[in-house]
């Protein structure tokens, strides 16, 4: 799988453990998986496949 450009050699991977491991909150991020957004209500179940590929948007506030 790739996530934002990396790529990964695993057959499964859960959503939120990456999330989580990587220091995300869903409140702030949004994802893009094989070309179709997913919705936030979707992120708990998730499970990413090998040949996926991701992209997570986070953002930022500022001024």
């Amino acid at each position: 799988m790739i996530i934002n450009g990396q790529k990964f050699d695993l057959k499964e991977l859960k959503f939120m453990d990456f999330i989580k491991e990587k220091g995300l909150k869903t409140e702030f991020i949004a994802l893009e998986l094989n070309g179709e957004i997913i919705p936030k209500s979707e992120f708990e179940n998730l499970i990413l496949k090998e040949n996926d590929k991701a992209e997570i948007v986070s953002f930022v506030g500022g001024g």
